[in-house]
């Protein structure tokens, strides 16, 4: 039986009837504190959401994971989360919600977090989930659980990021039978966007710009995040490629420290801060100057773009 959002929303509300802490903490979010700042010609959020700080500060050091027990693996989940199978993969609420609907979807088994070999289970999971979005977080681009491959999905008209990609100007880039990879510059940062009714040619150009991307020393995959929808009869997926992990406010002491490490969901345009005082004190310009480090300006973005003609 293939999945269906209706499906997944029931698993949200199973769960949230027998697990109080989860319960507790998606009650919080309905009166989570959130403003409003113009950015980038178009307005983000900012959202004041203290049960986020066992990701924001999370260490994903190598000597860090290796101990702690891995959150995603089944026989380290809490007793009473129960998950929804899907292929190889399992829908499960995420105890610590961003959106008002939040799903963790892990992989059933221990394998590290790359999406080369996977971007078309997230197109399938997208348009089976047809009423949330996907998204991908690298390694060291907001991943809280590096060591083991997982998409998380929340639901639709949460982020900025959709309706821009609605209406705002795109460059095509290239081609490939029914999908087109485009550069959008008019946003917070620049991305690229594939658009495509047919996944086979969705995933051809993912793969050829995922070739083109630099893979830093160290790593084994481009840093990147990537969030993907589903509307009537195509996708949408937004790639942000990054510079780096954290901003150098996230290392900062004193005044100058704001504990934020930039996310899918912070790129889609809904900023996390765990800390009132980074909440009550951020600023455009802050936001401006953590985008300008962890992302690619557009002469980099444009460079990519020419490689890929």
């Amino acid at each position: 039986m293939e999945l269906t959002s209706k499906h997944i929303e029931r698993l949200l509300d199973d769960q949230l009837a027998v697990w109080d802490s989860a319960r507790n903490n998606y009650q919080a979010l309905e009166s989570v504190r959130v403003k409003e700042i113009p950015l980038g010609g178009c307005t983000v959020k900012v959202q004041f959401n203290p049960a986020r700080i066992v990701s924001s500060a999370a260490k994903v050091d190598t000597k860090s994971l290796k101990e702690r027990k891995c959150f995603l693996c089944v026989e380290n989940r809490p007793e009473v989360q129960h998950g929804l199978p899907d292929g190889e993969y399992t829908w499960l609420i995420n105890p610590f919600p961003i959106f008002p609907k939040h799903f963790t979807i892990p992989v059933n088994r221990h394998t590290p977090q790359l999406i080369g070999s996977r971007f078309g289970d997230m197109l399938r999971l997208a348009r089976e989930a047809d009423d949330f979005v996907l998204f991908y977080n690298g390694p060291k681009c907001g991943a809280s659980a590096p060591d083991h491959a997982h998409f998380q999905a929340g639901n639709k008209g949460f982020l900025p990021l959709c309706d821009v990609v609605a209406t705002c100007h795109r460059t095509p880039v290239i081609t490939q039978g029914s999908a087109r990879l485009s550069l959008v510059e008019e946003y917070i940062c620049p991305f690229f966007l594939i658009e495509a009714t047919g996944a086979d040619d969705a995933r051809a150009l993912f793969d050829k710009l995922y070739q083109t991307l630099e893979v830093k020393p160290d790593e084994t995959e481009p840093m990147m995040n990537v969030l993907a929808w589903y509307d009537t009869d195509r996708w949408s997926v937004a790639i942000f490629p990054r510079a780096q992990h954290r901003p150098s406010c996230y290392f900062a002491e004193g005044d100058d420290n704001i504990l934020l490490s930039p996310a899918s969901v912070d790129m889609g345009g809904v900023f996390i801060t765990p800390l009132e005082k980074d909440f009550e004190k951020i600023t455009a310009n802050d936001l401006a100057q953590i985008l300008a480090e962890v992302c690619l300006d557009r002469e980099k973005m444009n460079q990519i773009a020419q490689k890929l003609k």
